[in-house]
């Protein structure tokens, strides 16, 4: 069997898709697992002085522990069936909007990757594992966050550099023309 050119393309774009996906959420599985093997909860290692730490903590809620306190139904609904959706309608998009360019497709499958990563930590554990901690001392502070966290805030830049990007360049041809 013999594929046509456009064939070929959209099955290398959507492997791609699934590839990178798949690696945001290994990577943050692999962390996760590792942190859960080798800390103690609530253990604290620097890694780099005080400015960046581990410490292993769960998290019920989402971002920041935004949510932890909803009742049972409330979580159902905000931290697992809506995300849920989201993420299959952002599969959808990125799968059948082949005129998305390179960075956009990467952002998305980031966020993608980061958001069924942290999804599937509240199905299986009914909470999400987080470890990373910097604190830069007044000038920036994060709360403590993950893998998955770090590749969603990652695609959500990426995301707005490439819509400054592709606004600068769309401006400029409309003015050539």
């Amino acid at each position: 069997m013999k594929l046509t050119p456009n064939l070929s393309i959209a099955l290398k774009r959507n492997l791609f898709i699934v590839l990178l996906i798949i690696f945001n959420i290994a990577i943050d599985q692999i962390s996760k697992v590792w942190v859960r093997a080798n800390f103690e909860y609530r253990e604290i290692k620097s890694l780099i002085g005080d400015k960046f730490i581990m410490q292993y903590v769960e998290n019920k809620g989402a971002f920041l522990g935004m949510g932890s306190d909803m009742n049972d139904t409330l979580k159902l609904i905000f931290l697992l069936i809506l995300p849920t959706l989201v993420l299959g309608y952002v599969i959808y998009y990125i799968v059948k909007t082949k005129e998305l360019d390179r960075l956009s497709l990467i952002a998305f499958c980031c966020i993608v990757g980061g958001g069924i990563a942290n999804v599937f930590d509240r199905i299986v554990y009914g909470q999400v594992t987080d470890f990373f901690f910097i604190n830069l001392g007044g000038v920036f502070k994060t709360g403590i966050f993950n893998i998955a966290d770090l590749s969603v805030t990652t695609g959500m830049i990426m995301l707005l550099f490439s819509g400054i990007f592709n606004s600068k360049k769309n401006k400029n041809v409309s003015q050539e023309a």
